[in-house]
């Protein structure tokens, strides 16, 4: 957008009152172009009225998954502010891959976002061919992060970390272990934790973390590597047993369960996140709002209270820490499945 100014260098000296006129009538038309200018600008970026209509939050995975949980929370918080509907809507099926489709195919407007775990940084590892870019996406903000915890049945032979290693090492047969998904974070944090162990167990992967653990609950496999937000209601009413969890402090939600790292282990540490994608071509304007929004959103009294009960730790990023966070997440899961000698479908 570009408007010439000409002016009139040959007025009259003598007519002063003329002379300022013209000089007011020309700076109010600058004025004028420049605003014309920035309000051309602020369209083309899409952050004009951004939000307008309803956001929709894919989630890729079951209802009750971590990032199922994570989003729910932040969503509730973003519809009050944007003063929009934020809908979360679940789209699980091929580890993640069905709906993270879904969101890659939008409109990149920033009416449709991707809420998904590690297992966006899992799946790289663990398929030959992802039906989609990864450039096609855009990492937009880490909407925090949590422990797994170790579980098993309440019922369980396996009364300790050791227990279970020791049954694994010693046992003719391979023992299952449950995951809620091929390529998911819960499948190769398990692998890491049998490649730290020196054991060989059988994968057993199930539709999604529920799923997994009424599974571990019904003693049809051994462990489940559950997130801490999905498995803290059944350690506390007694229905699985943890035997530890994988930070590298003892978790503020659950400070009775020893870490792994104490029982033995001191460099084991390995954590589930949860981030928000965006369609590569999303307006940056947009991109910049959703992650300012979405940090403001984790600062609030409701949001850290719900987060605190349900075990997970806020992480706010911006636009460049995630996308470093998230690129250095892959190269880990990568090397993960290469060394648990993982096949890629």
């Amino acid at each position: 957008c570009g408007i010439v100014i000409v002016t009139n260098t040959n007025i009259k000296t003598g007519d002063h009152m003329r002379s300022q006129t013209f000089r007011l009538g020309t700076f109010a038309l600058f004025a004028g172009a420049l605003a014309l200018q920035s309000h051309w600008v602020s369209a083309q970026s899409g952050t004009t009225n951004y939000p307008n209509k309803t956001v929709k939050m894919i989630v890729p995975l079951t209802p009750g998954s971590g990032a199922d949980i994570a989003g729910r929370i932040v969503a509730k918080n973003l519809a009050e502010s944007w003063k929009q509907p934020v809908i979360i809507e679940n789209r699980p099926g091929a580890g993640g891959l069905v709906g993270t489709g879904i969101v890659v195919n939008s409109d990149p407007d920033g009416y449709t976002l991707l809420v998904q775990s590690a297992s966006y940084a899992a799946n790289p590892a663990i398929y030959k061919k992802l039906p989609y870019d990864l450039k096609s996406l855009k990492d937009v903000n880490i909407l925090g992060t949590s422990p797994y915890a170790l579980v098993v049945s309440a019922e369980s032979p396996y009364k300790s970390l050791k227990d279970l290693v020791n049954a694994a090492k010693s046992k003719p047969e391979i023992i299952p272990f449950a995951s809620a998904g091929v390529g998911s974070s819960t499948h190769l944090a398990a692998e890491y934790f049998n490649q730290t162990m020196g054991i060989k167990m059988l994968h057993v992967p199930f539709k999604g973390s529920p799923e997994a653990i009424q599974e571990t609950i019904a003693g049809r496999t051994a462990y489940y590597m559950a997130p801490l937000q999905t498995a803290i209601a059944q350690i506390q009413g007694g229905k699985v047993r943890a035997l530890g969890v994988t930070s590298a402090t003892r978790a503020e939600a659950a400070p009775e369960i020893p870490t792994i790292a104490e029982q033995g282990f001191p460099n084991f540490e390995i954590g589930l996140w949860v981030g928000v994608w965006a369609p590569s071509a999303t307006p940056a304007g947009v991109l910049q709002k959703i992650n300012t929004d979405i940090n403001r959103a984790l600062q609030d009294s409701d949001v850290k209270s719900a987060y605190a009960k349900a075990g997970i730790t806020i992480k706010p990023m911006n636009l460049a820490e995630t996308e470093k966070f998230v690129r250095s997440e892959i190269i880990k899961y990568t090397k993960i499945a290469k060394d648990a000698g993982i096949e890629p479908q």
